[in-house]
Protein backbone atom coordinates (compact mmCIF):
# COMPACT_ATOMS: atom_id res chain seq x y z
CA UNK A 1 0.00 0.00 0.00
CA UNK A 2 1.47 3.33 -1.05
CA UNK A 3 0.25 6.85 -0.39
CA UNK A 4 2.04 9.65 -2.24
CA UNK A 5 1.98 13.11 -0.64
CA UNK A 6 3.03 15.84 -3.06
CA UNK A 7 3.38 19.61 -3.02
CA UNK A 8 -0.13 19.80 -4.49
CA UNK A 9 -1.85 17.40 -2.08
CA UNK A 10 -5.01 18.94 -0.59
CA UNK A 11 -6.13 18.30 2.96
CA UNK A 12 -9.44 17.15 4.38
CA UNK A 13 -10.12 16.33 8.02
CA UNK A 14 -12.41 15.28 10.84
CA UNK A 15 -13.14 17.74 13.66
CA UNK A 16 -14.57 16.77 17.06
CA UNK A 17 -13.74 14.99 20.29
CA UNK A 18 -12.88 12.20 20.75
CA UNK A 19 -11.56 11.33 17.28
CA UNK A 20 -8.60 9.02 17.93
CA UNK A 21 -10.84 5.95 17.44
CA UNK A 22 -12.13 7.08 14.04
CA UNK A 23 -12.02 4.81 11.01
CA UNK A 24 -12.64 7.77 8.68
CA UNK A 25 -8.96 8.44 7.82
CA UNK A 26 -8.46 4.84 6.73
CA UNK A 27 -11.70 4.83 4.75
CA UNK A 28 -11.06 8.09 2.91
CA UNK A 29 -7.32 7.72 2.36
CA UNK A 30 -7.79 4.26 0.87
CA UNK A 31 -10.52 5.68 -1.37
CA UNK A 32 -8.17 8.44 -2.54
CA UNK A 33 -5.49 5.85 -3.26
CA UNK A 34 -7.82 3.57 -5.20
CA UNK A 35 -9.11 6.45 -7.33
CA UNK A 36 -5.73 8.15 -7.78
CA UNK A 37 -6.76 11.40 -6.08
CA UNK A 38 -4.10 13.77 -4.71
CA UNK A 39 -5.91 14.22 -1.39
CA UNK A 40 -5.21 13.29 2.23
CA UNK A 41 -7.47 13.08 5.29
CA UNK A 42 -6.53 13.55 8.97
CA UNK A 43 -8.24 13.85 12.37
CA UNK A 44 -8.05 16.93 14.62
CA UNK A 45 -9.32 16.77 18.21
CA UNK A 46 -11.15 20.04 18.91
CA UNK A 47 -11.52 19.57 22.67
CA UNK A 48 -9.48 22.65 23.56
CA UNK A 49 -9.86 24.46 20.23
CA UNK A 50 -11.65 27.68 19.35
CA UNK A 51 -13.87 26.32 16.58
CA UNK A 52 -14.22 29.67 14.82
CA UNK A 53 -10.46 30.18 14.64
CA UNK A 54 -9.96 26.61 13.48
CA UNK A 55 -12.50 26.96 10.67
CA UNK A 56 -10.90 30.23 9.54
CA UNK A 57 -7.54 28.44 9.42
CA UNK A 58 -8.98 25.57 7.40
CA UNK A 59 -10.49 28.05 4.96
CA UNK A 60 -7.15 29.84 4.55
CA UNK A 61 -5.40 26.48 4.04
CA UNK A 62 -7.83 25.75 1.18
CA UNK A 63 -8.88 22.34 2.50
CA UNK A 64 -11.18 20.47 0.13
CA UNK A 65 -13.60 19.79 2.95
CA UNK A 66 -14.07 18.32 6.40
CA UNK A 67 -16.37 16.24 8.57
CA UNK A 68 -17.67 16.99 12.04
CA UNK A 69 -18.55 14.72 14.91
CA UNK A 70 -19.76 15.44 18.43
CA UNK A 71 -19.92 18.06 19.81
CA UNK A 72 -19.36 20.29 16.75
CA UNK A 73 -22.27 19.43 14.43
CA UNK A 74 -24.40 22.32 15.67
CA UNK A 75 -21.58 24.59 16.84
CA UNK A 76 -20.23 24.82 13.28
CA UNK A 77 -23.31 26.54 11.83
CA UNK A 78 -22.34 30.21 12.46
CA UNK A 79 -19.00 29.73 10.68
CA UNK A 80 -20.37 28.46 7.37
CA UNK A 81 -21.33 30.45 4.28
CA UNK A 82 -24.32 28.35 3.28
CA UNK A 83 -26.22 25.13 4.01
CA UNK A 84 -27.81 22.57 1.74
CA UNK A 85 -31.61 22.27 2.09
CA UNK A 86 -31.14 19.01 4.02
CA UNK A 87 -28.72 20.57 6.51
CA UNK A 88 -30.99 23.58 6.96
CA UNK A 89 -33.97 21.36 7.77
CA UNK A 90 -31.94 19.16 10.13
CA UNK A 91 -30.20 22.04 11.91
CA UNK A 92 -26.85 20.24 12.06
CA UNK A 93 -23.90 19.58 9.75
CA UNK A 94 -21.54 16.62 9.54
CA UNK A 95 -19.91 17.43 6.18
CA UNK A 96 -18.50 20.70 4.81
CA UNK A 97 -17.33 21.34 1.25
CA UNK A 98 -14.95 24.14 0.27
CA UNK A 99 -16.49 25.48 -2.94
CA UNK A 100 -14.07 28.09 -4.28
CA UNK A 101 -13.54 29.57 -0.83
CA UNK A 102 -17.17 29.23 0.32
CA UNK A 103 -17.85 26.67 3.03
CA UNK A 104 -21.08 24.76 2.34
CA UNK A 105 -22.55 22.60 5.10
CA UNK A 106 -24.38 19.33 4.43
CA UNK A 107 -25.60 16.38 6.50
CA UNK A 108 -25.17 12.77 5.40
CA UNK A 109 -25.87 11.04 8.75
CA UNK A 110 -29.52 10.29 8.04
CA UNK A 111 -28.93 8.99 4.53
CA UNK A 112 -26.08 6.83 5.81
CA UNK A 113 -28.12 5.45 8.68
CA UNK A 114 -31.22 4.55 6.67
CA UNK A 115 -29.03 2.98 3.97
CA UNK A 116 -27.26 0.89 6.64
CA UNK A 117 -30.56 -0.62 7.79
CA UNK A 118 -30.85 -2.37 4.43
CA UNK A 119 -27.76 -4.39 5.29
CA UNK A 120 -29.55 -5.57 8.44
CA UNK A 121 -32.77 -6.40 6.51
CA UNK A 122 -34.65 -3.77 8.51
CA UNK A 123 -37.16 -1.90 6.29
CA UNK A 124 -38.48 1.45 7.54
CA UNK A 125 -41.50 2.12 5.34
CA UNK A 126 -44.70 1.98 7.37
CA UNK A 127 -43.04 1.09 10.68
CA UNK A 128 -43.25 2.62 14.15
CA UNK A 129 -39.84 3.79 15.42
CA UNK A 130 -38.44 5.01 18.73
CA UNK A 131 -35.41 7.31 18.50
CA UNK A 132 -33.25 8.09 21.54
CA UNK A 133 -31.67 11.55 21.35
CA UNK A 134 -32.23 14.85 19.58
CA UNK A 135 -28.71 16.06 18.81
CA UNK A 136 -27.01 16.36 15.44
CA UNK A 137 -27.02 12.69 14.40
CA UNK A 138 -30.50 12.10 15.83
CA UNK A 139 -31.88 15.12 13.96
CA UNK A 140 -30.59 13.82 10.64
CA UNK A 141 -31.90 10.32 11.32
CA UNK A 142 -35.33 11.63 12.37
CA UNK A 143 -35.79 13.72 9.23
CA UNK A 144 -34.55 11.00 6.88
CA UNK A 145 -36.64 8.31 8.58
CA UNK A 146 -39.76 10.42 8.12
CA UNK A 147 -38.92 11.16 4.47
CA UNK A 148 -38.30 7.45 3.82
CA UNK A 149 -41.70 6.38 5.08
CA UNK A 150 -41.63 5.71 8.84
CA UNK A 151 -45.28 6.09 9.85
CA UNK A 152 -44.88 6.93 13.55
CA UNK A 153 -41.75 8.34 15.20
CA UNK A 154 -41.26 8.72 18.96
CA UNK A 155 -38.37 11.08 19.79
CA UNK A 156 -37.06 10.52 23.32
CA UNK A 157 -34.81 13.07 24.98
CA UNK A 158 -33.87 14.55 28.33
CA UNK A 159 -35.30 17.93 29.22
CA UNK A 160 -32.08 19.84 28.62
CA UNK A 161 -30.39 21.75 25.84
CA UNK A 162 -31.70 19.44 23.08
CA UNK A 163 -35.31 19.37 24.26
CA UNK A 164 -36.34 22.37 22.18
CA UNK A 165 -34.68 20.79 19.17
CA UNK A 166 -36.70 17.61 19.70
CA UNK A 167 -39.89 19.69 19.65
CA UNK A 168 -38.66 21.51 16.52
CA UNK A 169 -37.97 18.21 14.76
CA UNK A 170 -41.41 16.83 15.57
CA UNK A 171 -43.03 20.02 14.31
CA UNK A 172 -41.11 19.91 11.01
CA UNK A 173 -41.88 16.23 10.49
CA UNK A 174 -45.59 16.63 11.25
CA UNK A 175 -45.92 19.62 8.92
CA UNK A 176 -43.73 18.49 6.02
CA UNK A 177 -44.08 14.69 5.88
CA UNK A 178 -46.79 12.06 6.30
CA UNK A 179 -45.06 10.70 9.42
CA UNK A 180 -46.66 11.32 12.82
CA UNK A 181 -43.97 12.42 15.29
CA UNK A 182 -44.15 13.01 19.04
CA UNK A 183 -41.69 13.86 21.80
CA UNK A 184 -41.34 12.34 25.24
CA UNK A 185 -38.85 12.49 28.08
CA UNK A 186 -36.77 9.61 29.42
CA UNK A 187 -38.54 10.35 32.73
CA UNK A 188 -41.90 9.34 31.23
CA UNK A 189 -41.16 5.67 31.85
CA UNK A 190 -44.64 4.24 31.37
CA UNK A 191 -45.08 6.10 28.10
CA UNK A 192 -41.61 5.06 26.90
CA UNK A 193 -42.41 1.43 27.70
CA UNK A 194 -45.63 1.71 25.67
CA UNK A 195 -43.79 3.29 22.72
CA UNK A 196 -41.21 0.51 22.69
CA UNK A 197 -43.92 -2.16 22.87
CA UNK A 198 -45.47 -0.76 19.67
CA UNK A 199 -42.18 -0.08 17.85
CA UNK A 200 -40.31 -2.39 15.49
CA UNK A 201 -37.15 -0.22 15.47
CA UNK A 202 -35.26 1.34 18.39
CA UNK A 203 -32.36 3.63 17.51
CA UNK A 204 -29.86 5.01 20.01
CA UNK A 205 -28.48 8.26 18.61
CA UNK A 206 -27.03 9.48 21.92
CA UNK A 207 -23.40 9.11 22.97
CA UNK A 208 -24.32 6.95 25.98
CA UNK A 209 -22.32 3.74 25.78
CA UNK A 210 -19.50 5.13 23.66
CA UNK A 211 -15.92 4.33 24.68
CA UNK A 212 -14.54 4.90 27.23
CA UNK A 213 -17.91 5.11 29.06
CA UNK A 214 -19.00 1.63 27.99
CA UNK A 215 -20.81 0.49 31.14
CA UNK A 216 -23.92 2.59 30.59
CA UNK A 217 -27.04 2.20 28.48
CA UNK A 218 -29.41 5.02 27.45
CA UNK A 219 -32.31 2.73 28.37
CA UNK A 220 -32.96 2.34 32.08
CA UNK A 221 -34.76 -1.00 31.92
CA UNK A 222 -33.83 -3.65 29.35
CA UNK A 223 -37.03 -5.58 30.16
CA UNK A 224 -38.84 -3.04 27.96
CA UNK A 225 -37.17 -4.63 24.92
CA UNK A 226 -38.95 -7.41 23.03
CA UNK A 227 -37.95 -9.92 20.33
CA UNK A 228 -39.93 -8.09 17.62
CA UNK A 229 -37.73 -5.01 18.05
CA UNK A 230 -34.65 -4.33 15.94
CA UNK A 231 -32.23 -2.42 18.19
CA UNK A 232 -29.72 -0.18 16.46
CA UNK A 233 -26.91 1.93 17.91
CA UNK A 234 -25.10 4.65 15.94
CA UNK A 235 -22.03 4.00 18.13
CA UNK A 236 -19.35 1.79 16.60
CA UNK A 237 -16.74 1.92 19.37
CA UNK A 238 -17.32 -0.47 21.04
CA UNK A 239 -18.89 -2.64 18.35
CA UNK A 240 -21.26 -4.08 20.97
CA UNK A 241 -22.53 -1.44 23.38
CA UNK A 242 -24.24 -2.38 26.62
CA UNK A 243 -27.58 -1.55 24.96
CA UNK A 244 -26.90 -3.99 22.11
CA UNK A 245 -25.73 -6.71 24.49
CA UNK A 246 -28.85 -6.31 26.60
CA UNK A 247 -31.02 -6.31 23.48
CA UNK A 248 -29.44 -9.53 22.23
CA UNK A 249 -30.15 -11.07 25.62
CA UNK A 250 -33.82 -10.15 25.19
CA UNK A 251 -34.00 -11.86 21.80
CA UNK A 252 -33.73 -8.72 19.66
CA UNK A 253 -31.85 -8.45 16.39
CA UNK A 254 -29.19 -5.73 16.65
CA UNK A 255 -26.86 -3.58 14.58
CA UNK A 256 -24.06 -1.13 15.41
CA UNK A 257 -22.98 2.08 13.69
CA UNK A 258 -20.27 0.65 11.43
CA UNK A 259 -22.32 0.56 8.25
CA UNK A 260 -23.81 3.97 9.00
CA UNK A 261 -20.24 5.29 9.08
CA UNK A 262 -19.52 3.64 5.74
CA UNK A 263 -22.59 4.97 3.95
CA UNK A 264 -22.50 8.49 5.40
CA UNK A 265 -18.84 8.53 4.33
CA UNK A 266 -19.82 7.43 0.84
CA UNK A 267 -22.34 10.29 0.63
CA UNK A 268 -19.82 12.81 2.00
CA UNK A 269 -17.17 11.71 -0.51
CA UNK A 270 -19.64 12.20 -3.36
CA UNK A 271 -20.57 15.65 -2.00
CA UNK A 272 -16.90 16.68 -1.99
CA UNK A 273 -15.79 15.19 -5.30
CA UNK A 274 -18.81 14.25 -7.41
CA UNK A 275 -17.28 10.76 -7.64
CA UNK A 276 -18.51 7.41 -6.36
CA UNK A 277 -16.67 5.69 -3.54
CA UNK A 278 -15.62 2.08 -4.26
CA UNK A 279 -17.89 0.92 -1.45
CA UNK A 280 -17.39 -2.83 -1.74
CA UNK A 281 -13.60 -2.55 -1.62
CA UNK A 282 -13.79 -0.23 1.39
CA UNK A 283 -16.33 -2.44 3.14
CA UNK A 284 -14.20 -5.58 2.71
CA UNK A 285 -11.05 -3.83 3.92
CA UNK A 286 -12.34 -1.93 6.96
CA UNK A 287 -15.93 -2.91 7.79
CA UNK A 288 -15.94 -6.68 8.17
CA UNK A 289 -16.21 -8.11 11.67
Amino acid sequence: MEYNITGRTRLGCLLGTPVSHSISPMMYNETFRLLGLDLVYLCFDTKEADLGSLVRSLREMNVFGFNLTMPDKERILPYLDDLTPAARMIGAVNTVKNENGRLIGHNTDGVGYIRSLRDFNCPVKGIEMTLLGAGGAASSIAIQAALDGVSVLHIVNRKGRSWENALRLADIINKQTSCKADVLSFDQKDLLRECLAKSSLLTNATSVGMAPDTNHSPLEDSSWLHPGLFVSDVIYNPRQTLLLREASGRGCSTGNGMYMLLYQGEAAFHFWTGLNMPVEEIRKKFFTE
